[in-house]
């Protein structure tokens, strides 16, 4: 693959001696993240675990598995014969498997925003639901609907088969949505059940994604300031500790757009997903030019932002994203514990960050943060908030 590469080079935007980062005003109809909420599967297993579940015995693929910085991940096994060996799964029942993991995650996930974000079920005046680990008709929206009562005049969308950055890309779409609807409540739900997406073989380029991807589904609440009100017909206030969505900026690598991609095994009569190793090297040589753009339109400097929540990629992704970036460990402390503890969760990653930096309570008004996600096309979303 023939993708053009650059190297990090001078010294990093550290912020010393600089000004205070420019105050933007409250503007009226800005949409805003009220609550998160995530949910997985029922069972982990360890990286170790897992190579022994199916008696993975290469040493390479081993390797592969034990220095990815995860330690555990949320996984559904396939049925086991008397011998314990995993039987192997059609795609019908992988497409099954993920009917029924994606609604039952993200049943819970939305519970969950819902609950953290004060409002209830009849309150949802919008739903978009993201995934890529399968594909129905009529969509996860119009089920998750039905399943969960919530009203049917309710407004959906589905986002299907845009990878690991689509989380973003459904969070623009949303919050644009919110915007011209102030005062009613829009939900973003990622629900990505991995365990349905995977191809067992002895082969190298399904290890790296075997060794990678987790169970997981991640959902948020997003409302708009009334301009004339300080709440709206749900009752939300306009707080201060709720961020407000400012811009957006994107990326597609077009000379990497089979990066990552599907592909069909006609061996194995199932989707196979394909990671190019040159993956982290083509977005660390591009993560620059999205944020920085990204910052300028707002008037701020990577040194303004105070809040990194990073797409857990893979170690690689991330290593690439820090140092081009020139951030410190600390800046993805959030983005790393979560791959640690649930490896690549896909489009939801970057919601499970959010949340663990709100748990940990050290966000000040007026703080930005940068959101970012990276996946097929090659692609990079970006997006600025502030608290």
């Amino acid at each position: 693959m023939d993708i053009p590469m650059t190297v990090c080079t001078g010294l990093p935007d550290i912020g010393l001696n600089e000004a205070p980062a420019p105050e933007v005003k409250d503007t009226p109809g800005a949409a805003r993240i009220v609550g998160v909420g995530t949910a997985t599967t029922e069972n982990s297993y360890t990286q170790r675990e897992i190579l022994d579940i199916f008696r993975i015995m290469d040493p390479r693929v081993r390797s592969v598995f034990l220095n990815s910085a995860i330690e555990r991940r949320f996984l559904t096994i396939p049925p086991r014969d008397a011998d314990g060996t995993c039987l192997p799964e059609t795609q019908g029942e992988l497409l099954t498997k993920h009917r029924r993991l994606a609604l039952e995650m993200g049943a819970r996930a939305v519970r969950a925003c819902l609950e953290n974000s004060g409002v209830g079920l009849s309150d949802i005046d919008y739903l978009c639901c993201v995934t890529t680990t399968g594909f129905l008709t009529p969509g996860l929206s119009a089920r998750l609907i039905r399943e969960m009562g919530i009203l049917p005049r309710t407004s959906r969308v589905d986002v299907v088969g845009m990878g690991c950055n689509a989380g973003l890309n459904a969070l623009n779409a949303t919050a644009a949505w919110a915007v011209a609807n102030p005062g009613k409540v829009a939900v973003v739900l990622c629900a990505e059940a991995c365990s349905a997406a995977y191809v067992i073989d002895s082969t190298m380029r399904t290890a790296v994604v075997n060794s990678l991807f987790g169970d997981g589904a991640a959902a948020i609440a997003l409302i708009s300031d009334s301009p004339d009100a300080a709440y709206g017909p749900s009752g939300l206030p306009s707080a201060p500790g709720n961020p407000r969505i400012l811009r957006f900026a994107s990326h597609l690598i077009t000379d990497a757009i089979d990066a990552m991609r599907y592909d069909w095994d006609d061996e194995q009569g199932k989707f196979s997903f394909y990671l190019d190793p040159e993956v982290p090297y083509v977005v660390g040589a591009h993560v620059e030019q999205v944020v920085d753009r990204l910052l300028s339109g707002a008037g701020l400097r990577r040194s303004d932002i105070g809040q990194w929540l990073v797409h857990s990629g893979g170690k690689k992704v991330i290593d690439a994203v820090r140092v081009n970036l020139g951030l410190t460990r600390h800046d993805v402390r959030h983005t790393t514990g979560v791959l640690r503890d649930y490896g690549n969760l896909s489009s939801g990653s970057f919601l499970f960050s959010y949340e663990r930096l709100l748990d940990e309570g050290v966000v000040q008004a007026g703080d930005y943060g940068v959101l970012m996600t990276m996946g097929p096309g090659s692609t990079i979303e970006t997006a600025l908030v502030q608290w």
